[in-house]
C-alpha cells in the first residue's frame, strides 16, 4: 500500500483539491480531517468539522479516539487499497495519522504551494476567515454527518489525459461547528411550525392537527396529522403534503430528511 501526503496550513486550500490529486495520482482512498473517503462516499469516520472546538477537531483529525480510529483502520484495510491519499497541515499529523491507522509512512508528498498559486491560497485563506471549509465528497453524503449546517454543493470536470472524456469531482462546502461566526441550533416547535404551514397549503388539506419532530444527529423525522377536504383525491393530497412538507423544511433549515410521515385522520365538510 502506498501513501501519498498532500501538506499545506489550514485553510490552504488541500480539502478544495484532493479530488484532483487523488484523481491524478490514481489514490483509491482519501483520510481527510477524520473522514475516510472512497468513490465519493464517506466510508468511515467523523468529521473534525463538527467537533466543538478546535483542539477536539485536531483529535479527531488525527484519530486520537480508539473508537474512531477502529472503525476507520478496519474499513480502510477491509478495501485494501493500492493507493491512499492523506490529508494534513504539517508533515508530523501525516505521520501521526499514519501510525495510527497502520499505514506505511509516505513516499510522495506534495505541498500545496506546488498545486496551487498564491493567489488561490489567499483565496482559501479568505473563505476560511469566512467560516467555510470544504469536504471532498457530494453533498448528498456530507448532509448525511452536517444535517442542519449551511452545505453549498461544488461540482466541476476533470478531463482525462488519454481522451476527451470528463470526470465529474463533486465537493462540499459547510460551516462547522466551531466557526467563528458562532454556534447555533433549530428547535423542534420551530420545525413543527415550518412542517404545519407547509401542509396548509396544500389544496385539499383542511386543518393540520398533532406535529411530532423527531431530531437526530443525522436528520430529522416528522409525523403529522391532517384533516382532508371533501371531494379531492386522498392519495394525490397525502403524496402532495408530505412533498410539501419535505421541501420546506430541508429548503428552510438545511436539515437531512429521513422521514416525512403523513397520516389522514377524518374528512371536513365545507
Amino acid at each position: 500500500m502506498e501513501v501519498i501526503a498532500l501538506v499545506g496550513p489550514a485553510g490552504s486550500g488541500k480539502s478544495h483539491r484532493a479530488g484532483i490529486v487523488a484523481h491524478q495520482h490514481s489514490c483509491d482512498v482519501i483520510i481527510d480531517d477524520g473522514l475516510l473517503i472512497r468513490d465519493g462516499k464517506i466510508v468511515a469516520g467523523s468529521s473534525a468539522k463538527r467537533e466543538d472546538n478546535k483542539m477536539a477537531a485536531v483529535r479527531r483529525a488525527i484519530f486520537h479516539e480508539s473508537g474512531h480510529r477502529d472503525d476507520v483502520r478496519t474499513a480502510l484495510w477491509g478495501f485494501k487499497p493500492k493507493k491512499v491519499l492523506v490529508l494534513g497541515t504539517s508533515d508530523d499529523m501525516i505521520v501521526r495519522i499514519c501510525d495510527a491507522l497502520d499505514l506505511p509512512h509516505p513516499e510522495i508528498t506534495i505541498r500545496i504551494e506546488e498545486i496551487a498559486s498564491p493567489a488561490q491560497i489567499r483565496l482559501a485563506r479568505r473563505k476560511r476567515l469566512e467560516g467555510k471549509h470544504v469536504i471532498p465528497a457530494p453533498t448528498f453524503e456530507v448532509k448525511k454527518t452536517f444535517s442542519g449546517y449551511m452545505v453549498d454543493p461544488l461540482r466541476f470536470f476533470l478531463k482525462r489525459e488519454a481522451d476527451l472524456d470528463a470526470v465529474p469531482l463533486e465537493k462540499s462546502v459547510v460551516r462547522p461547528t466551531f466557526s467563528s461566526l458562532g454556534k447555533f441550533f433549530i428547535a423542534d416547535t420551530v420545525l413543527a411550525a415550518i412542517a404545519t404551514r407547509a401542509a396548509e397549503m396544500v389544496p385539499g388539506v383542511g386543518r393540520v392537527g398533532r406535529v411530532v419532530v423527531e431530531s437526530r444527529r443525522e436528520g430529522v423525522q416528522v409525523e403529522i396529522e391532517i384533516v382532508l377536504r371533501y371531494g379531492f383525491p386522498i392519495w394525490e393530497v397525502l403524496k402532495e403534503a408530505q412533498q410539501s412538507v419535505a421541501h420546506q423544511v430541508e429548503h428552510m433549515t438545511a436539515l437531512n430528511i429521513l422521514n416525512i410521515n403523513v397520516d389522514a385522520r377524518r374528512l371536513m365538510v365545507d
